[in-house]
């Protein structure tokens, strides 16, 4: 069974942890509910707990983080240097939200505030061409976002294959070794739901995150998430191959 490293570089809010648990733990629960069985070995890099080498697992998942990229904290600059790293070892990876925004960073992209503001809520996004770990028959997808930042400036080794009107580089694609989301498959609708409730009118603009709930709260409101953990698990399982 093939090991997956979860380097963890945020977590749940302590209001939410007790009955999400943590942003890893959202991982594991994904790939199992979707019957994609890993290994796992978690690692916290924002209190410096790194894994000993590139190669200590056969492929790696960056999570999500309230933190900005561009702050280029001290744990944030071993992680990029792990990222390319992990890269020269022809290991396959997956990069969400933060972890799709540093590695862009790590490959000199550049990340910002986007002059939209937030994307919050459940967002549609296209895919924009043919790869072998995406069905033929799907054009777009569902899943939750919750992101302020966004890649700017897509480093040169990254081709694009998930775009939207709101966020233009959506999903990366680096050297057919790595691709990353800009939104979360691993948040499911009941989590999101409470989490922008949480920051609504201190994080988030009140009326950006009455838009957002509302996506959440149709009738009809589902994410592809499960389609989606099918995708990186083929893509992870192929590559470590």
């Amino acid at each position: 069974m093939m090991k997956l490293g979860i380097l963890a570089t945020g977590i749940t809010p302590d209001e939410l942890l007790g009955e999400f648990g943590s942003y890893a733990d959202m991982f594991v629960q994904l790939f199992n509910k979707a019957d994609c069985p890993f290994e796992y070995e978690v690692f916290d890099v924002r209190e410096s707990d790194f894994p000993e080498s590139a190669s200590q697992c056969d492929g790696w998942v960056i999570t999500g983080s309230k933190f900005n990229v561009y702050q280029n904290l001290p744990w944030m600059q071993q992680l990029k240097k792990l990222i390319l790293d992990i890269h020269k070892a022809n290991k396959p990876m997956v990069g969400i939200c933060f972890g799709h925004q540093i590695i862009a960073e790590a490959f000199n992209g550049k990340v910002d505030k986007y002059e939209g503001g937030w994307g919050v809520g459940l967002q549609r996004y296209g895919l924009t061409g043919e790869f072998d770990f995406l069905p033929t028959d799907v054009n777009s997808y569902v899943i939750n976002a919750m992101h302020q930042d966004q890649v700017v400036v897509k480093p040169a080794n990254a081709t694009v294959f998930s775009a939207s009107d709101f966020c233009q580089y959506a999903g990366l694609i680096y050297d057919d070794r790595i691709i990353t989301f800009q939104a979360h498959p691993e948040f499911t609708i009941e989590y999101s739901d409470p989490l922008i409730d949480l920051r609504k009118g201190e994080v988030i603009p009140t009326d950006v995150s009455e838009q957002g709930l509302a996506t959440l709260r149709q009738p009809e409101a589902a994410t592809d998430s499960l389609e989606i953990a099918h995708w990186m698990a083929k893509f992870l399982n192929s590559r470590a191959a």
